[in-house]
């Protein structure tokens, strides 16, 4: 049994025992506050909680994060907040914890909304943010500033360096990331395989992908209806892998009317 963390997390809207639940997964890089343009979508209908991973956030930093124990640190979370069963959408990393999870707990799940990811192994895509976030000395960082510049000698788009200095904190003694950066090297392997080949999600499940993202393709749409027969997908034109920033209206709509559509409260 795979032994869970106590997340950190953050509940908005409606009760938990007047409507549905609604768990958002931030991707890799990523904390709670990623998803909350969704959280304000829909917080007048449902209870909307916001998560932060192990090694994110403010959640606690471990040495490992396999999917089956970021799974049980969410089944940990529900079973707290007294949650039998909840629609979890997740992105990039949170999908695939949120698709690990309704794998091994099919009961506990309502429906499925998959952000631009798919279950299956990816070739390693971040060495550069993870070589650029490492060959920060952040002992000498005295502004974000400081860090913006260190950044960019390996990381030329503006608005990626701006998404990672989310995870910068100033504290009394200077500044400090909030990522386990050691222990997202050590698991990145991990973090980029695919999630649990057992089991299967016979619920209802969307996946929305991105018109100029290659993170779900044609090619991944065996390993989708084997392990998620109902699957249904969504893509948003003229957008990229963080189609939820890019186009917020579109992705939030999409995401109200399948929640609509499957509201079980």
């Amino acid at each position: 049994m795979p032994k869970a963390v106590a997340l950190n997390f953050e509940e908005l809207g409606v009760a938990a025992d007047e409507a549905d639940t609604v768990v958002l997964i931030h991707g890799l890089f990523g904390d709670l506050d990623n998803l909350k343009s969704v959280s304000r979508a829909l917080q007048e209908h449902y209870h909307v909680v916001n998560i932060d991973l192990r090694n994110h956030g403010s959640s606690p930093w471990t040495e490992t994060m396999r999917f089956v124990e970021m799974a049980a640190d969410l089944e940990d979370l529900l079973d707290k907040l007294k949650i039998k069963k909840a629609h979890i959408l997740g992105h990039s990393l949170g999908g695939k914890v949120a698709m690990e999870f309704a794998l091994e707990h099919p009961e506990r799940v309502h429906s499925l909304i998959i952000a631009d990811i798919a279950p299956v192994a990816y070739d390693a895509r971040h060495n550069t943010i993870l070589d650029a976030l490492e060959a920060v000395d952040i002992d000498s960082v005295n502004s974000r500033q400081d860090a913006d510049k260190a950044l960019a000698n390996a990381i030329d788009t503006k608005g990626v360096r701006q998404f990672l200095l989310k995870n910068l904190r100033k504290t009394d003694n200077g500044w400090e990331w909030r990522l386990n950066l050691a222990g997202l090297r050590k698991c990145y392997a991990d973090l980029i395989g695919a999630p649990a080949q057992e089991g299967e999600f016979s619920g209802p499940v969307l996946f929305i992908r991105g018109g100029n993202s290659d993170y779900i393709q044609e090619q991944h749409r065996g390993a989708i209806t084997r392990r998620f027969p109902q699957a249904e997908s969504k893509t948003i034109a003229e957008a990229g892998h963080w189609l939820h920033a890019e186009k917020p209206a579109v992705f939030n709509g999409l995401v109200e009317r399948f929640l609509e559509s499957h509201f079980a409260a």
